[in-house]
């Protein structure tokens, strides 16, 4: 829902960076190097260090613009390095939720099996859809810059940062966030469906 908001005032800063690393560094590089660091999240999640779990999302989502710059200043938007992008952010993603779980299992397993559940609705609503979109040829008004059809929701990119930077703010709350959150991923799975339907029915 914000991501239309908040990727304009994201991109002349990451073009300035992209910039200054072109052309000794890749966006694939970029793009593993974020996974590598994001993945450290996990076992520090595991063992309940907030503030540095907190630093290797910023650093992760920080790769994910940037790598994006990287390859629309070469000219190397390609669709391998879109697929990789996109499938690494959902592993990305569930790795911060299973490591919730891993701090506290008594009290946040339950939230974050939910949260994955709704995870799936969000993810598999958006894959989807980006195929037949691919396939017919469908526009991305909204986000040109996309590799895949980017199919707008209550939850995007920008709310999912939010929720997981809470979650590394308020660990003692994860239970009522994390259910929170999977709620409002429910409603976008919902309205994607519909709204992928109804548009894929009108072609």
């Amino acid at each position: 829902m914000l991501d239309r908001f908040t990727m304009p005032l994201s991109h002349r800063p990451l073009a300035w960076l992209a910039q200054r690393l072109h052309p000794n560094v890749t966006a694939d590089r970029v793009t593993l190097i974020a996974f590598v660091i994001g993945m450290a999240a996990l076992p520090l999640l595991t063992l309940e260090y907030y503030g540095w779990a907190l630093l290797a999302i910023g650093l992760n989502r920080l790769g994910d613009g940037l790598d994006g710059a990287l390859a629309r200043l070469s000219d190397d938007a390609s669709d391998a390095g879109g697929f990789l992008d996109i499938g690494l952010d959902f592993v990305f993603y569930a790795a911060v939720v299973f490591g919730m779980a891993l701090a506290d299992p008594a009290a946040n397993a339950l939230a974050a099996a939910f949260l994955l559940f709704a995870f799936m609705g969000t993810s598999t609503s958006f894959l989807a859809f980006a195929i037949v979109a691919g396939r017919r040829g469908i526009e991305r008004p909204h986000f040109p810059q996309k590799t895949f059809y980017y199919m707008a929701g209550l939850t995007e990119g920008t709310e999912t940062l939010a929720a997981l930077v809470l979650f590394c703010l308020f660990p003692e709350h994860f239970a009522w966030l994390a259910t929170l959150f999977a709620l409002a991923c429910l409603i976008t799975t919902a309205t994607r469906l519909w709204g992928g339907y109804r548009a894929l029915r009108g072609l």
